[in-house]
């Protein structure tokens, strides 16, 4: 499969459970949460997300499908700094079946994820959803204090505070 949409994966898993039994709780976190959004023209071909559940038996399942996954049970690990408290109570949901829930940060959240990883196309993305859900800065701000109150002291959350500065420059106050 080249590339990967929301609609296909909630195909995918939906498949999976029926073949398994198995029930599905995951947090999508990576770019497939930009279709959700309704941001469509960003391609991508994997599955970032945090998985309520044992990971293995659906990571073997999404190699079968030629689909790499970055699954985790702790997506605030990804990062010395830390997802704003409460982003999984956040979380709404996409699909919500008998067996089956996808959930999608809120868009301050996203953004926040995005800005903790930091790259260029992360910057884009984060761009992309505050721009479509007219966050402002002291929306952005306010989650990034959450975030850096429940990280670790390091001083890699002196550049995470430089990115978010940078990233408000271009909000609305």
């Amino acid at each position: 499969m080249s590339t990967l949409t929301a609609e296909q994966l909630v195909a995918l898993l939906a498949r999976y459970v029926e073949e398994t039994g198995a029930a599905i709780d995951l947090l999508l976190v990576g770019a497939l949460a930009l279709h959700a959004y309704g941001v469509s023209d960003r391609a991508t071909r994997d599955i970032d997300g945090e998985l309520q559940g044992p990971i293995g038996p659906l990571l073997e399942f999404l190699t079968a499908q030629n689909i790499p996954a970055d699954l985790t049970q702790n997506f605030s690990g990804w990062s010395v700094v830390a997802m704003p408290p409460g982003y999984r109570d956040r979380a709404t949901d996409l699909v919500r079946q008998e067996r089956l829930r996808i959930r999608l940060l809120v868009p301050v959240d996203f953004v926040i994820a995005k800005l903790r990883r930091g790259t260029e196309l992360d910057h884009d993305d984060a761009s992309l959803v505050a721009a479509r859900f007219h966050l402002t800065r002291g929306d952005v701000r306010a989650a990034a204090d959450a975030a850096l109150a429940a990280s670790p002291q390091d001083t890699s959350l002196f550049l995470f505070q430089k990115t978010v500065d940078l990233f408000c420059e271009n909000l609305p106050a």
